[in-house]
């Protein structure tokens, strides 16, 4: 639960009028993730907010409010729901709670891969995602299996504390294994990161295993060198090893046999270069022969 620093608010906390803290679920390096109820909507919800010992760190502050207001404004089936973005009394985010597993959880516990069909639904529902957010001038920039929650046949993009315009950016913005090379150095950011991205989700919900291997140790609390854990996003860019331009992953076909089509189009997303990466409505009319099912009809896990 706890990832160093003071303990979480306790339960029963009011983080503000109307809040109050049912479980702490997770910490990052600066955040604290809360199971909470919510008087005002008569349910619960999910609280970010800053962790006790990080309350003075303007920058992070900034980034959470920045963050809820983005996803305020967001209005997409596969994208998770934001409903407040407050300072006061103490910077917060709150958002809809969804009950269903992330797909990390399921990739790592389900004695069987997922069907292909499925992989494809996963596709569509993350690529319909990726180009709404795109068409909204935005990059996500952190597509993972963690940051993908199942639920009631929906697959859900949550967590957009990286998100950001498409434009220049400094380099290490993402997460370990899923950065798209342009992430890692730095660089123009466009559509074709997060192309990568999903890419990189869609090989690991095929083959069981993540595209890229994470560092060595770091000392700042990544995962040690033969951890298949490629989940954290908390660390030093000047750490990470650049191991999305040391040569592409293991074949798709050596791990296990699919349509020709997915690999092709796994290839395709993982391409070194931005501009040899299919685009998402690509991507899309790629997925679609391999679901063989009508829209309405599509459901996921």
């Amino acid at each position: 639960m706890s990832r160093g620093g003071p303990p979480p608010l306790a339960p029963g906390t009011e983080v503000a009028p109307g809040y109050r803290l049912i479980e702490h679920l997770s910490r990052g390096r600066t955040l604290d993730v809360h199971d909470a109820w919510s008087d005002d909507r008569g349910t619960r919800c999910i609280v970010k907010a800053l962790r006790p010992d990080r309350t003075g760190d303007r920058a992070a502050a900034n980034r959470l409010v920045a963050e809820g207001r983005l996803i305020r404004r967001l209005a997409h089936p596969h994208v998770v729901r934001g409903y407040e973005a407050l300072t006061v009394p103490r910077p917060l985010v709150v958002m809809e709670t969804l009950t269903g597993e992330t797909l990390a959880h399921l990739i790592d516990e389900s004695p069987r891969r997922l069907p292909v069909q499925e992989i494809a639904h996963l596709g569509l529902h993350l690529g319909s995602a990726i180009r709404y957010l795109h068409r909204q001038g935005w990059l996500h920039l952190d597509l993972k299996p963690s940051n993908v929650i199942a639920e009631a046949g929906r697959a859900k993009l949550i967590d957009m504390s990286v998100a950001r315009r498409m434009g220049r950016s400094r380099g290490g913005v993402g997460t370990w294994c899923y950065m798209a090379p342009e992430q890692v150095t730095g660089g123009y950011l466009g559509p074709a990161a997060d192309v990568w991205g999903l890419g990189t989700v869609l090989y690991e919900a095929t083959t069981g295993r993540a595209a890229f291997d994470p560092p060595g140790p770091t000392g700042d609390g990544g995962p040690p060198a033969d951890s298949g854990s490629c989940s954290g996003s908390d660390t030093d860019p000047d750490d990470r090893h650049h191991h999305q331009l040391d040569g592409p992953p293991p074949p798709v076909r050596r791990l296990r046999r699919v349509p020709a089509e997915l690999v092709e189009l796994i290839d395709a997303c993982l391409d070194p270069s931005p501009a040899g990466r299919p685009s998402a409505d690509v991507v899309l009319a790629a997925l679609e022969p391999l679901a063989r099912v009508a829209p309405r009809d599509r459901r996921f896990a």
